[in-house]
């Protein structure tokens, strides 16, 4: 099997990389750093591709995907804070 081949991931895996992927480009990372941001993410959280055999299935370790969501979140409800506190104050100083 080819360097870079996603044949061995599962189609949920291959979801979640395409979901991270579209973050990364709305925030202006360019598609092929987009691409092995969200697959290097893919492989920490999973371990990498399906494995077979009994035994082998491990717990997902989300904690990118939380420490991800957690910082996007803040970011967001500062600039809208700070957006609210700028439109209040040109109101306030028309009057």
């Amino acid at each position: 099997m080819p360097r870079g081949d996603k044949g061995s991931y599962t189609d949920e895996q291959k979801r979640k990389a395409e979901h991270i992927e579209e973050g990364y480009e709305k925030k202006g990372v360019s598609e092929k750093e987009a691409a092995a941001r969200a697959w290097a993410t893919v492989n920490k959280e999973s371990g990498g591709g399906k494995k077979s055999g009994s035994g082998r299935g491990k717990k997902e370790n989300r904690s990118a995907s939380k420490k991800g969501g957690k910082k996007g979140g803040k970011k967001a409800a500062k600039k809208s804070s700070k957006k609210a506190a700028k439109k209040s104050s040109k109101k306030s100083s028309k009057k």
